[in-house]
């Protein structure tokens, strides 16, 4: 549609004109509007020479259709998660690389970074020193001071690191992901450390704290279904409020000492005992063994008086005779004697029956023998 270069447009420039001047005044005049309508028209028909028809109209609309059609690529980054939207509801989820959705308002895609670990201080901030332009670590006692399970109070900060695990879920069904998670953390860690007592939160069941927090709070998000996975929770400060902190300092110090002392006890006493259970052994085998050794040999010696006492009911003369030499044999057979003939003093012969013998055993090392009277003879 053309307009007619009109002076003054439908209403002319008469007194009846809408945007006519008006009544003179000394400000600034405002623009003309027909004016302006002008000008854009010219500068249209400079654009687009000749006739402007339905061919053109069609033209423009064409290539204003493809450029929407166009806009509907897009492209997803390895660590995220695309979310296609359709008049606002969920319809599907794309794979990281180049995609296409109908363009907006059909369609809309979301691009959650699911891959990225996040992390949620609690009982802590993160402040910048301005005179130093350094990070500071400052302190929020309204979350990390906490009621243990024997009624004292600790001051616990600690960190959780999560990741989106499910987009649609992560983005429709909480509103403010991140300060449900907060929440959920503070809450979980309120209750392990209710019902733990404070000596073991300050000294070795940190591990087992962190266990527990983790896993209750995937439970209750997992029941939100917020799409989220707990990765793992740190604890970055447990002690007691710094007012009393000087007390607990010295109790966990003689609790040491005494925990210390108990075990260098013990380890004494698995030294020891070993030792005297082996002892004990030692003297109970050889006792066995001595009894053992005992008995045989006592059973050994009553068997040989048997067989002896039988060879004496045979013949007693013979075995007493025997018995007799073998046990002057072996009395005498060691000693240096001295051998009296009886006959010879029976004779008269008086202290002439004694014969002198020379040891011819063993002279260089023997004494010589003096010579001895004996009443009696020696067999």
């Amino acid at each position: 549609m053309s307009w007619k270069n009109q002076s003054g447009g439908p209403w002319g420039n008469g007194p009846r004109s809408p945007w006519g001047s008006g009544p003179s005044s000394s400000g600034p005049t405002p623009p003309d509007i027909e004016d302006l309508i002008r000008r854009s028209q010219d500068q249209l028909r400079n654009l687009l020479p000749g006739s402007f028809g339905a061919k053109g109209i069609a033209i423009i609309i064409g290539l204003i259709v493809f450029g929407w059609l166009m806009s509907g690529w897009y492209r997803v980054q390895p660590d995220e998660q695309g979310v296609v939207l359709r008049f606002g509801k969920f319809v599907g989820k794309t794979q990281p690389g180049l995609n296409y959705h109908w363009p907006y308002p059909i369609e809309t895609v979301l691009l959650p970074k699911v891959t990225n670990i996040n992390t949620i201080s609690i009982g802590m901030r993160v402040g910048e020193d301005t005179r130093r332009g350094t990070s500071v670590m400052r302190d929020v006692p309204e979350e990390s001071l906490m009621l243990t399970g024997d009624e004292n109070i600790v001051d616990v900060d600690f960190s959780v690191f999560w990741r989106i695990s499910d987009a649609e879920q992560y983005l429709f069904n909480v509103q403010n992901p991140e300060g449900t998670i907060k929440a959920v953390a503070e809450s979980a860690m309120r209750e392990v450390i209710g019902r733990t007592n404070i000596q073991p939160i300050l000294t070795g069941a940190r591990q087992n704290i962190e266990n527990g927090v983790q896993e209750l709070m995937q439970n209750v998000l997992n029941g939100y279904k917020a799409g989220v996975e707990i990765t793992q929770v740190q604890l970055q400060k447990v002690d007691p409020p710094g007012q009393v902190i000087d007390a607990f300092r010295d109790v966990q110090a003689a609790r040491a000492d005494a925990e210390r002392a108990q075990n260098e006890a013990q380890t004494y006493a698995n030294r020891i005992l070993p030792e005297a259970r082996g002892e004990a052994s030692r003297i109970d085998n050889a006792a066995q063994a001595y009894r053992e050794r005992t008995v045989v040999e006592a059973r050994g010696q009553a068997a040989r008086f048997l067989k002896i006492y039988e060879e004496y009911q045979k013949a007693k003369v013979v075995t007493r005779e025997r018995m007799y030499l073998e046990t002057m044999e072996r009395v005498l057979g060691g000693v240096d004697k001295v051998i009296v003939d009886q006959s010879a003093t029976r004779a008269g012969q008086g202290a002439q029956g004694i014969v002198p013998v020379l040891p011819l055993t063993d002279p260089l090392r023997r004494t010589p023998v003096p010579a001895a009277t004996t009443q009696g003879a020696t067999r």
